[in-house]
């Protein structure tokens, strides 16, 4: 557990966070969700806010966003208000596991890479069910294995890239959580990781001032915390990328409709 709070502390820090896909993704998944003017969203794990405030922007729609450091909500509400939109977005510290809730809330809940996180992911999906208002959509776009069961070496780079106490599943999976949280009309897209695109579209998810600011941030994070920089070193170490990384690891986007 150790490992998860020193990972997330220093994202929150840093003001960074990503997740495979993008924006690209994160359109495709409204898409999915029929996220439009006017609707309600939940974005769990809304980590420094990037995705709630351009749902907001995007669509004209109004976002709940929560994450569970309160350093990451700082960031998202800092955010919100510097990009004109704070009237549309709110944020709030909660856990996945138990959002703080009425039932039938939300017209969608998106979480992007953020349930393969929880240690208990049927809870959690039940969750987002639970918030969801009938007819509305539950939509994840989460790391998956596209084959199982994956290399032992595979597996301690994705844990080393993703986060220490990441635990992908398969597409079957993923959709089976949502079948089981009593969500119908599953759809599933799954894509393998490209990790030279995927650094093209972290930069187009946050823009080159957002990228600069994180880098200083970073540097100054590096030079005053003995742990970030004993981090930083076992990320360096396990940074080789795979040969067979894309035949087995990748994302995919996960969306059921409630009754």
């Amino acid at each position: 557990m150790e490992n998860q709070q020193t990972f997330f502390d220093f994202a929150a820090e840093v003001g960074l966070t990503k997740h495979f896909g993008g924006l690209e993704g994160t359109e495709e998944l409204a898409g999915l969700c029929h996220i439009g003017a006017g609707t309600y969203i939940l974005d769990v794990g809304c980590g420094a806010g990037v995705t709630s405030c351009f749902l907001a922007r995007r669509y004209g729609c109004r976002v709940m966003g929560v994450d569970i450091r309160a350093r990451m909500v700082e960031r998202s509400a800092e955010r919100a208000r510097r990009e004109g939109i704070a009237e549309r977005v709110e944020f709030r510290v909660a856990d996945a596991q138990e959002l703080p809730f009425e039932n039938d809330l939300f017209d969608a809940v998106l979480t992007e890479s953020v349930t393969a996180f929880p240690e208990d992911k049927q809870r959690a999906a039940n969750e987002y069910a639970r918030v969801t208002r009938p007819g509305g959509y539950v939509g994840l776009a989460e790391s998956t294995w596209l084959k199982a069961p994956p290399p032992a070496e595979l597996v301690a780079w994705v844990s080393q890239d993703v986060g220490a106490c990441v635990q992908p599943l398969t597409a079957g999976e993923w959709a089976g959580l949502l079948e089981k949280a009593g969500l119908q009309a599953i759809t599933t897209h799954t894509y393998p990781v490209d990790v030279k695109k995927e650094a093209g579209l972290l930069m187009r998810r946050y823009g080159c001032g957002s990228i600069i600011g994180t880098m200083l941030r970073a540097l100054a994070l590096y030079a005053r915390n003995p742990a970030y920089r004993a981090f930083v070193k076992g990320v360096r170490q396990g940074g080789i990328v795979p040969e067979n990384l894309s035949e087995y690891f990748g994302y995919g986007m996960y969306v059921g409709k409630k009754k």
